[in-house]
């Protein structure tokens, strides 16, 4: 086809769109100009498309789905509604983005998040750098590689393996892009990322260049987490051999499964610098492992430091060492810096302003609002969903509870303390362990069995999100018969009004359809071990909860 022909076929195709959207098309195509003031992406989607010249008029389409998503949750349109909106520019291979036949076709946003909600994740984070006016090459390079790599399927069997492939991965891309639909820089920058293949010289070379870094990152980062291991371990055993026994750190699970760390080692003078010699007014926590201080670096950097002063928990400075250090997502809490002293250790957190959740819950003068709880509850639901889910294991934190439950300066939550955690490595279902935790949050099966599983994690979440509804810790002791939290809520489930539940500091301020929601499924969470939900099912319930409260409460605010 010749540069004419190409140019006439455009101009052809762009003048049906012109015409549908002054007609009955349910879709806004109209995406803003951005950059040069240019659009426009000839790619096809990798053989998506039957033309290059439909590029362009496809990321509208794209986008205009994304918009409507937002308010009615369809990820694509019948035929009768597409036919509204594309007439001649089904000949493109638009069609085969249709509701109806079943399958990720149908889907809706519930269900692109509740099928795929790791795989979205993935695509979120290593796409949501690209820009076109900054370092495009590479960031475009991460994005493409995992668009590539998303193997999501609907196990129909009506047509091709990678049209049923396309199909859902072009839910899970409408269902990201609506999240930020009025980005419209950064979602044309993914449009042409993707759209184009990559191929900005030769698309196959980057790709596999891509691959291939990415590949040494991952055995250099392994070597590497393992040296830092063994020499912790050295230190400790040729310093104190009469006292301290040797950190079982010799796990397969431990050293495999951690990317390159970015953990630097911070000098012991910038330590005590930084929290004003370990001052009293700088302390802001305590543990087992010792006490935790905030301070600020001559970077001017602001974080929190726990000092590990008993050599009876080294075990615990080599754990976090290693794991933090390699594993990152911003519900996690990041772990910046460490530091070895002759009879102490530290490890350098950033701070979080806002303390933690259980200062918030049981502080007499702190107060959290029904959203905000709703808030935390999802962000600590989606880094536990992260570990559940990391690529080389599992990893189970055993030590999920309000005070290791951290708030940032605008109320986004991290987990924190790793000490504790644990890995199962791909193929195993659980690993054996000696019981550990915190009582009243730690499943009563595991005591049993000491099987470490992804549900000993989904018990204790499912006593925070009790802890959330009532504002009541796990047993009160004050009572003359003190019952356990998750007891009350089963009695009150069974006859009596679960409204009874909700924290007074609520004042009724909270929409009893999401509180019911949330009560549900707090309980599932601490029934059986085989009748728990998983992480992605819990997300899911939690992001609906808030969906419905923020528009009980809107009318509600509207009406008065």
């Amino acid at each position: 086809m010749n540069n004419h022909t190409t140019l006439a076929l455009s101009i052809i195709i762009f003048s049906s769109f012109l015409r549908v959207l002054a007609n009955e098309c349910v879709l806004n195509m109209g995406m803003p100009s951005y950059g040069n003031g240019s659009n426009t992406s000839e790619g096809n989607w990798g053989g998506f498309l039957t033309r290059n010249s439909c590029g362009s008029q496809f990321n509208r389409y794209l986008y205009g789905l994304a918009n409507r998503e937002n308010g009615t949750e369809n990820v694509f349109l019948n035929i009768t509604q597409q036919k509204d909106c594309l007439n001649d520019v089904l000949s493109c291979g638009f069609d085969k983005l249709t509701s109806g036949a079943g399958g990720c076709s149908d889907y809706t946003e519930t269900d692109v998040v509740s099928n795929y909600g790791s795989a979205l994740e993935n695509l979120d984070q290593d796409c949501k750098n690209v820009a076109l006016d900054g370092n495009y090459d590479k960031e475009c390079g991460t994005c493409f590689g995992t668009w590539e790599r998303v193997i999501v399927s609907d196990n129909r069997s009506d047509v091709s393996t990678k049209e049923k492939t396309d199909i859902c991965r072009f839910s899970l891309l409408v269902t990201l892009t609506s999240r930020r639909i009025k980005d419209s820089g950064w979602i044309q920058s993914v449009y042409m990322c993707l759209g184009n293949g990559f191929r900005i010289d030769d698309q196959e070379r980057n790709v596999k260049k891509v691959r291939f870094v990415k590949g040494l990152e991952v055995l250099i980062g392994g070597v590497i987490g393992i040296t830092l291991v063994v020499a912790v371990a050295l230190v400790v055993l040729l310093r104190k051999p009469s006292k301290i026994k040797p950190p079982k750190i010799t796990e397969a699970s431990v050293a495999s499964v951690f990317e390159e760390s970015s953990s630097i080692e911070i000098s012991l003078r910038e330590v005590y610098l930084s929290t004003n010699n370990l001052s009293e007014l700088n302390l802001i926590g305590q543990g087992i492992a010792g006490k935790v201080y905030k301070g600020v670096l001559s970077d001017g950097c602001r974080v929190a430091v726990k000092h590990i002063i008993n050599d009876a928990h080294m075990e615990t400075f080599v754990r976090e060492v290693t794991s933090l250090s390699h594993v990152k997502h911003q519900n996690l809490v990041e772990l910046l810096g460490h530091c070895d002293g002759q009879d102490e250790s530290f490890l350098v957190y950033e701070l979080c302003d806002n303390g933690n959740l259980s200062e918030w819950l049981f502080g007499k003068d702190k107060i959290l609002t029904w959203i905000q709880r709703l808030e935390i509850a999802i962000d600590c639901g989606k880094g536990l969903r992260f570990l559940h889910t990391f690529y080389e294991g599992c990893i189970v934190h055993r030590d999920i509870k309000p005070t290791n439950i951290l708030l940032g300066s605008k109320f986004q939550a991290k987990l924190s303390d790793f000490g504790l955690s644990k890995v199962i490595s791909m193929g195993q279902s659980y690993v054996s362990s000696e019981v550990r935790g915190t009582f009243g949050y730690v499943d009563p099966e595991y005591q049993k069995n000491h099987h470490v599983h992804p549900s000993t994690d989904v018990y204790s979440f499912g006593i925070v999100l009790l802890q959330l509804l009532s504002g009541q810790r796990v047993i009160n002791l004050e009572v003359t018969r003190p019952m356990p939290l998750s007891k009350i809520a089963r009695i009150l489930m069974k006859g009596g009004d679960i409204t009874e539940f909700a924290d007074p500091k609520l004042n009724g301020e909270y929409s009893v359809e999401g509180f019911q929601l949330l009560f549900k499924l707090a309980l599932s969470c601490t029934g059986h071990k085989h009748q728990r939900p998983s992480m992605e099912r819990v997300v899911t319930v939690l992001e609906k909860a808030r969906r419905v409260s923020e528009r009980t409460l809107n009318t509600s605010f509207q009406s008065t």
